[in-house]
């Protein structure tokens, strides 16, 4: 069942000491600012919490898996500060991921566009299904996948970002994404997936946590500079959103 709320749902489930996330929105779970705002709580407050060892990741439906940011937000930002708040959004959200105690896996049932990338490379393991090819199509409309850039190429590379990201309009499919590094496993259906993140994340969490702990944090070493750095790219898109390029490519997309 999905979510028909304008502002998406989220959902936590906790049970033998998994955390399971659930997103949700009608427009193929992508994320308006509020629902950024929620996810972004949601992994600082479960950081800290000692009932959780791990979290799983996941969206709504068997469709797309994230498409992004909300469009119908991103056609009404009309100053610079309303820009760089609306970016801010996805560094928030990838900052928390990169900041929480815990370790994060995702499960990616279908495509995914732009931030919905960047969630996927932020997460520290990542199953998926053949359907969840990924596209970075910022180019294309005048901006760039700056906010999840950095996430991107810790996980994939600087090739697969650049390959990624100058070919707007293509989509590179899942078995590509996991020889680059985003999918650590890939599989033919969505039953299939799910019984193996069921064995996998039952196996994770049954160790030790403060090993745990010291695995995310050897994971994510070298990276204290991101909160800077995500704010800093934020500022660039929302510079980039109000020119007239963006605006007249943005007029183009929605008729």
């Amino acid at each position: 069942m999905t979510t028909s709320r304008d502002n998406g749902s989220l959902y936590t489930n906790i049970k033998d000491k998994i955390a399971t996330v659930e997103f949700g929105h009608p427009a193929s779970n992508s994320f308006p600012s509020v629902l950024l705002d929620r996810l972004e709580k949601e992994i600082i407050q479960l950081s800290d919490n000692d009932d959780v060892n791990i979290i799983l990741l996941r969206s709504e439906g068997e469709k797309a898996f994230c498409a992004g940011a909300s469009f119908n937000e991103l056609i009404e930002i009309n100053d610079l500060e309303s820009g760089r708040k609306f970016f801010s959004g996805f560094a928030n959200v990838i900052n928390a991921m990169r900041e929480c105690k815990k370790l994060i896996v995702g499960r990616v049932q279908g495509k995914t566009v732009g931030g919905g990338v960047g969630l996927a490379a932020a997460c520290d393991y990542v199953f998926a299904t053949d359907a969840a090819a990924i596209k970075l199509s910022e180019l294309s409309i005048g901006i760039g996948p700056f906010v999840i850039a950095p996430a991107v190429e810790r996980k994939m590379g600087v090739g697969a970002l650049a390959e990624l990201s100058l070919a707007p309009h293509e989509w590179k499919n899942a078995y590509w994404a996991k020889e680059k590094g985003l999918y650590a496993r890939v599989f033919e259906t969505i039953k299939a997936m799910d019984k193996e993140v069921d064995i996998f994340t039952q196996k994770l969490a049954s160790y030790n946590p403060g090993a745990l702990v010291q695995m995310k944090k050897t994971l994510w070493k070298n990276t204290d500079h991101w909160a800077h750095t995500l704010y800093e790219n934020a500022g660039i898109s929302g510079e980039l959103v109000l020119s007239e390029f963006t605006k007249e490519a943005l007029a183009k997309f929605k008729k």
